[in-house]
């Protein structure tokens, strides 16, 4: 039988979508914001009011990639004639590069930490979750609760005593130390959403298994963990994405060698005033690999978010 939909829920239905559209048309502003910037001049970006209409060009994404001094007099036409064209974009703006920024090695550090410890934060707190989900043991909410409770404390109140604790050990500055904590930092959370994935496994799928002749450990390996794939996928996505803008412990544990991105972008950009053509570029170009990330999670991560909707 065809469902009749009433006049009066439609217009309801066309309100709700309209809303939403204006929301997501609200969040995007500051991205578009944010890119067209990147493609501005020095003074289109600082012009009052904004401006909307502008000429495109690629100072922004060549001072990112640049370290780069004031001008003190104009170049002569035999330096112009053999300059290259970045140069000449550079010249126009009033300064000289000196040589290549730091900003790709700090781009890599990003990718680097943030890989390695999504990957360590999925892999313990899914086995921590099978162990919590399946198991009786004494005290378990308390244990439960004290694992979540690390992430209670705001990052700046810790920051001091890891900073001491890291030059002690001789983890400062260095990618080990910064995976490490980041791990850390996301276990927790790792830990309390898996479980919730897990418990809702029938727990009659294992037991299948094991009277079949599997031991806990293929159970686990061939039934539990298949079956998990998606939750782990959101709780990837999480974790990736708070390792990735993570900046307090970046600023303070991290100096030359292992810093990442966020804490380097609004520090080192621009000769004299804050540049915000390079600070929009540097910013648009950290987007990129974290959408990429979720956009090639986005099947897994749907299917994350609403697992568990249907009982078993």
């Amino acid at each position: 039988m065809a469902v009749v939909i009433s006049q009066k829920r439609k217009i309801v239905n066309r309100l709700m979508i309209a809303t939403v559209i204006l929301v997501m048309i609200i969040f995007l502003i500051p991205i578009y914001w944010i890119t067209s910037t990147s493609f501005k001049s020095l003074q289109d970006s600082t012009a009052v009011p904004p401006k909307v209409a502008f000429t495109p060009e690629l100072t922004g994404m060549v001072k990112v990639f640049t370290k780069r001094s004031m001008l003190r007099r104009d170049p002569s036409p035999e330096t112009l004639a053999k300059s290259t064209w970045y140069e000449k974009l550079v010249f126009n703006s009033g300064e000289k590069i000196l040589r290549a920024s730091a900003y790709p090695s700090r781009l890599w550090n990003s990718i680097i930490i943030s890989v390695i410890s999504t990957f360590l934060s999925i892999s313990m707190g899914t086995l921590t979750a099978y162990g919590f989900s399946r198991f009786k043991m004494g005290g378990a909410d308390d244990w439960l609760f004290f694992i979540l409770s690390t992430r209670m404390l705001p990052p700046v109140v810790v920051t001091i005593p890891l900073f001491l604790m890291y030059r002690t050990l001789g983890l400062y500055d260095t990618h080990f130390g910064m995976i490490l904590l980041y791990t850390a930092f996301n276990l927790s959370f790792s830990v309390w959403l898996m479980k919730g994935f897990i418990d809702e496994i029938p727990v009659e799928y294992e037991e299948a298994a094991m009277i079949d002749g599997y031991s806990r450990f293929e159970a686990f390996w061939k039934i539990v963990l298949p079956q998990s794939v998606t939750g782990m996928a959101a709780t990837a996505v999480f974790c990736f994405i708070a390792a990735w803008n993570e900046y307090a412990f970046a600023l303070i544990l991290s100096s030359r060698n292992a810093q990442t991105a966020p804490p380097f972008i609004p520090s080192q950009m621009g000769s004299g005033l804050p540049d915000w053509t390079a600070i929009a570029a540097g910013t648009v170009i950290f987007l990129i690999p974290v959408v990429i990330f979720t956009f090639a999670l986005r099947k897994h991560l749907l299917r994350g978010v609403t697992f568990g909707a249907i009982r078993k």
